[in-house]
């Protein structure tokens, strides 16, 4: 475990914005996460967990309190050829190095998530999904230190509220500490079904088919850099948080504009598009406020030029939900987590 004081936040975040945290620990063993968290509880100071920083936006003064940075390692695996993996991991570990391996040893169901940047701990959070799958379809379940109980807990996938982008960990962030995420994953070389339609054209495959997983993984990295969600220091369209907005899940199909793409859900709703809705509502890409700006790629992502600051982001963020408003009568809800600013 190391501690530093007044250190600025902007360099751990993908946006490369954020003011000074009063104290940043970093935590490398998950007995230094559960004692950081408890230390900062008892000594009644403001936490905020912070893992690889690419669903966050950080206000311009920083975080007035302290900062733990998640740093642990460790992943292990039971497999046999009838139950598949079990695959333990830590909080701490690199999400696309996690899908690299799963590709390698032949677990399949993470091939499609391939190039989302930041760390395990925060997939159950957000029930982080890409190109027709979700997290939520393999985790198993979910260990965390809670903070109301004081204990370490054991969390079943059916009791962990998944939902689009949501969780009982995303709905009540002060409560869980995500410690270890267990996926139970099938075994073999092919992918779980192609179920988005982009994807199952760049591999030239019926919908619902299943693929060499080393061939899905090419195709969602290569779709994800031409819409500049695949980091890289050179691009400023990757200095983001990824997606800004979640796309909007809507009562009825009547709800949803003329034109405008529609998925039904399960429970009778539908979702539609919120990059559609942005460049329909008169927002372009490279559209720009101060030094933030739509991405040149893809309407979703607001982007940091070089200098821009949590405000301008916002301001930004602002400007595009109140044209979507007003145009369509939909709100757009922000994907990622705001810390000590709002929209």
């Amino acid at each position: 475990m190391s501690t530093s004081t007044d250190v600025r936040l902007a360099g751990l975040t993908t946006l490369r914005i954020g003011g000074p945290a009063d104290k940043l620990v970093e935590v490398t063993t998950e007995a230094d996460l559960i004692e950081a968290v408890r230390s900062a509880d008892a000594a009644e100071q403001p936490v905020l967990l912070l893992s690889g920083g690419s669903n966050v936006v950080i206000g311009d003064e920083g975080f007035r309190g302290t900062v733990i940075k998640i740093a642990t390692r460790g992943i292990r695996v039971d497999a046999d050829m009838c139950s598949g993996a079990m695959v333990h991991i830590q909080a701490g570990e690199d999400w696309d190095v996690v899908v690299q391996r799963a590709i390698a040893e032949e677990w399949s169901g993470l091939e499609s998530m391939s190039g989302i940047p930041g760390l395990a701990g925060s997939t159950p959070i957000q029930n982080v999904g890409a190109y027709g799958h979700e997290v939520a379809e393999t985790i198993a379940s979910v260990r965390v230190w809670d903070r109301v109980d004081n204990a370490v807990r054991t969390i079943f996938a059916a009791d962990c509220g998944f939902t689009y982008r949501n969780s009982r960990f995303k709905a009540d962030p002060s409560r869980y500490v995500v410690l270890e995420v267990a996926f139970q994953l099938k075994l073999g070389a092919l992918s779980a079904p192609i179920e988005y339609a982009e994807l199952a054209r760049v591999l030239g495959v019926e919908p619902g088919s299943r693929a060499p997983m080393t061939d899905v993984r090419e195709a969602v990295l290569g779709l994800r850099r031409s819409k500049g969600m695949v980091l890289d220091e050179a691009d400023h369209d990757t200095w983001s948080a990824g997606s800004f907005f979640t796309n909007p899940i809507l009562d009825t199909p009547a709800e949803v504009p003329a034109g405008a793409p529609q998925w039904p859900q399960p429970d009778g709703r539908v979702k539609t598009s919120a990059a559609w809705l942005i460049e329909h509502a008169g927002v372009p890409k490279g559209f720009a406020i101060g030094a933030a700006s739509v991405s040149t790629k893809h309407t979703l992502a607001l982007t940091n030029r070089g200098t821009a600051t949590a405000k301008e982001i916002l301001g930004l963020a602002a400007h595009i939900r109140a044209q979507v408003h007003q145009g369509f009568g939909i709100t757009l809800v922000n994907e990622p987590v705001l810390v000590n600013c709002s929209l």
